[in-house]
């Protein structure tokens, strides 16, 4: 192993205080039994490992005293045998713009009335089916929300949260493989938008440079089995990779074409960076079931998204200018939100640039403008931003 990988912990990993062994992790842990975490304040953990499982449990007691969630991120470097230092990390919350190639998480059921009277509202959930893009869409009962203080309005959409979908690479047809684009086209692609800088030091030779510092590696890829044998592939590099088939096996290392494409899906839906991505680049075998695990990794991402996508959602039918109470928010966001996520969802929507709350203590909430303003005030910052940005750019430019 080289170093410290870098685990980002999901939803399971919570409930059951477990890791689960990715393929990335397995030379991390390569034995069953009793191990021992040091955390960066010296406190000890007791932990086993269950290579059988493909888990590690005994992690509940650290996450609770890390105040861990989901999407944060567990730096792990071997000691000694079975005894490794853990590293928590909690990785603020990315907002970024959705694209039209990511998935529109469902809609939330939805109460409908069934039957009313001056003292009785029937209501019942309904989930609306997605209308077709071509379809003229239905109007709409009513524009905004009842008021709050009205004895008789419709009780609040109950909101739930998404289950991200992750990429699912095991299933990839061959079509859609062979109409990917070229290896070249791929890699290119691949480098922009995981942070490599891209160069061909070769024909059929491309290297990926990870420019971070200490943290920094270089990955060199042949498209083609012969530029093995050649001076360039000797290069100073360390990881080296020959880009095959699935199905076809190497003497060294290799990454597949069809893991290339997942991996170019997967960093187009959400971030990916060269950091998650060393690990894999460890085990010497970049494949489909290796793409399937960065591939929950993205998951992670998404899910964590459309929580904070879901709790703005529940914020927006409070009027501006009114409390807030996170118990409440709780409740109607139902099981889908843990209390840790909601916490730090507000802790964020209290801090610039959304400045949407006002802490009051005790849970409670200050809402300072409706959620649609705060967002719309938020899109003329980040335009204004973007505007400065993209004009120093071109006064540097013309500098040089």
């Amino acid at each position: 192993m080289k170093g410290s990988v870098r685990y980002i912990i999901t939803r399971p990993c919570l409930s059951e205080g477990s890791v689960r062994l990715l393929k990335y992790l397995e030379a991390v842990f390569p034995l069953d039994g009793s191990v021992t975490l040091l955390d960066d304040r010296g406190q000890e953990y007791a932990a086993r490992v269950d290579r059988k499982q493909g888990r590690v449990y005994g992690l509940r007691d650290l996450y609770s005293a890390h105040n861990l969630g989901v999407n944060d991120v567990l730096l792990v470097t071997p000691l000694a045998e079975a005894r490794y230092q853990v590293e928590c990390v909690v990785k603020p919350l990315q907002e970024r713009s959705v694209t039209s190639a990511r998935p529109r998480p469902p809609e939330p059921p939805q109460r409908v009335v069934v039957s009313e009277s001056p003292y009785v509202r029937e209501v019942r959930f309904e989930r609306r089916s997605t209308p077709d893009v071509t379809a003229e869409p239905a109007p709409r009962a009513t524009e905004r929300p009842a008021p709050i203080a009205s004895p008789v309005a419709v009780p609040a959409a109950v909101a739930v949260a998404p289950v991200a979908v992750a990429p699912r690479p095991l299933e990839r047809s061959e079509e859609s493989t062979a109409s990917a684009g070229s290896p070249e086209d791929l890699l290119r692609e691949f480098a922009s938008l995981v942070g490599y800088r891209f160069e061909w030091r070769a024909p059929n030779l491309a290297r990926l440079r990870a420019e971070l510092g200490a943290q920094g590696y270089t990955v060199l890829i042949a498209t083609a089995s012969d530029i093995t044998t050649t001076p360039a592939w000797q290069e100073d590099a360390e990881y080296r990779a020959l880009l095959v088939p699935e199905g076809e096996r190497t003497v060294g290392a290799r990454l597949t074409h069809e893991a290339l494409v997942s991996l170019v899906e997967s960093a187009r839906l959400a971030p990916l960076t060269p950091l998650e991505l060393r690990g894999y680049w460890n085990t010497g075998n970049f494949d489909l079931e290796s793409a399937a695990s960065v591939a929950e990794l993205v998951s992670a991402q998404l899910s964590a998204r459309g929580v904070f996508s879901f709790v703005l959602m529940t914020l927006s039918q409070h009027p501006a200018h009114s409390v807030v109470s996170s118990a409440r928010l709780a409740e109607r966001l139902g099981s889908g939100v843990n209390g840790a996520e909601l916490a730090r969802v507000l802790d964020t929507l209290s801090a610039p640039p959304f400045a949407a709350l006002s802490p009051l203590g005790g849970g409670q909430y200050y809402l300072r403008a409706d959620i649609p303003d705060v967002l719309r005030s938020l899109c003329d910052y980040a335009d204004g931003l973007r505007t400065r940005i993209n004009a120093e750019a071109r006064v540097a430019a013309l500098a040089r």
